[in-house]
């Protein structure tokens, strides 16, 4: 397996050591960093000419294992690790199309004199079809995979200099350095993916959130307190945040929301299924989403999405593309959660009296897990930063953002 090259050793060492120290925690964080990373990497990587797009691959895939295994928990690293991954196959693909079609126009006709126009935009259709035939077909990217008419013919009509230049720099830049430009570019896209998620959820608030509603809430994220934020602008409706034991990011969530004069009311977890009768909708933040459409939550999101589902009260969760997992939680309570420290339980002098020594008591436990695991069945839609999903919808979704071979890395 190909190793990092030495220029970026320590970017990869530093990283790969934050994460399992967890100076780097939290979806949007890992994702943004695991893509800088990536894109040093690719940057510095030498490859081959017979095989470019090969090397990278490996090489992304070596520093890849690295960092998934530094913390296994944050799904967002393997996530964006396939996403790289998938825009290297894409554009390998792309160029290869389009480059047997330039060839292949180019020889047909010398004097016509719409050969270069033709050509152009024969060369951006296949490779746009070809980036196409790499995802499921679907109607989000139906369009993507039709040429912009205008676009070709602009290319086309530019000058007999401009033409010469573009075929100068062709010639001084081989293969290899535009594969490389691309892959950066499209991590670059990502990276505005990952940051612009926030606004692009919250923009769907107005959609979900109805005048005079109840909503009830549980812990705090920048992407649920922002789509709450942006429905108050036009809508005027109430909020239960439920407090969040034993870490109570309800509470900052909540002082939030009344600094932003924003009707917001308090509860202890245990009072959610009393007060879920009085609720219109359920909104909360996903850590990730897996293959089969459930959600990784903080914990005791399950319970909250049993009484929602008691009640018949929506269950809406919020969740960036990034935070698609093509895994499947065969056993998700226990291969796809972090225990904390029971110290945000209970203090140790508190039960100093129950062990023995230092090898503790059989007797007394402190378990204190991070997440929780929801079901497809229990969830009503997801809203991501391209609209709103059916669980169902999930895998269509997977489909489109990996390659089938990236979706166990080994």
């Amino acid at each position: 397996m190909i190793a990092a090259m030495p220029e970026t050793h320590s970017v990869v060492d530093d990283f790969v050591t934050k994460l399992k120290r967890r100076q780097v925690e939290g979806s949007l964080l890992t994702a943004r960093h695991t893509a800088i990373v990536l894109r040093q990497v690719i940057s510095h990587q030498r490859v081959t000419h017979s095989a470019p797009a090969a090397t990278l691959i490996k090489a992304v895939k070596s520093v890849g294992l690295r960092m998934i295994e530094a913390n296994p928990i944050e799904l967002t690293v393997g996530n964006v690790v396939r996403r790289v991954l998938h825009i290297i196959r894409e554009e390998e693909a792309s160029l290869i199309m389009a480059n047997a079609a330039g060839v292949s126009y180019a020889a047909e006709s010398d004097d016509d004199d719409n050969s270069a126009a033709h050509s152009v935009l024969s060369a951006t259709a296949l490779a746009a079809a070809n980036r196409s035939a790499l995802r499921a077909p679907s109607l989000h990217n139906l369009l993507e995979s039709l040429p912009s008419v205008q676009a070709g013919t602009h290319g086309a009509s530019s000058s007999g200099a401009d033409s010469e230049g573009r075929s100068k720099s062709v010639d001084r830049n081989p293969k290899i350095s535009k594969l490389k430009h691309n892959v950066i570019e499209g991590i670059n896209e990502l990276l505005e993916e990952i940051d612009s998620y926030h606004s692009q959820v919250a923009e769907q608030a107005i959609e979900h959130i109805h005048q005079n509603e109840v909503i009830l809430t549980y812990g705090r994220s920048r992407a649920l307190l922002e789509f709450l934020l942006e429905a108050k602008k036009k809508r005027s409706f109430q909020v239960f945040v439920a407090e969040g034991a034993p870490r109570y990011h309800g509470h900052t969530l909540a002082k939030e929301l009344a600094a932003a004069d924003l009707q917001t009311t308090l509860i202890t977890d245990s009072a959610v299924f009393a007060m879920i009768s009085r609720v219109n909708m359920v909104i909360v933040s996903a850590h990730a989403v897996m293959a089969d459409g459930g959600a990784m939550v903080p914990v005791g999101l399950h319970m909250v999405a049993l009484a929602a589902r008691r009640h018949a009260v929506p269950f809406v969760v919020l969740a960036g593309i990034h935070k698609l997992c093509p895994q499947y939680p065969h056993n998700p309570y226990i291969l796809l959660n972090d225990m904390k420290s029971p110290s945000d339980i209970i203090e140790f002098g508190e039960v100093s009296d129950c062990m023995d020594g230092s090898l503790g008591s059989p007797c007394f436990q402190a378990v204190n897990p991070t997440f929780d695991y929801v079901p497809p069945e229990l969830v009503s839609l997801f809203i991501t930063d391209t609209g709103g999903h059916n669980p169902s919808y999930v895998y269509r979704l997977i489909a489109e953002c990996y390659s089938p071979e990236d979706f166990v890395l080994k």
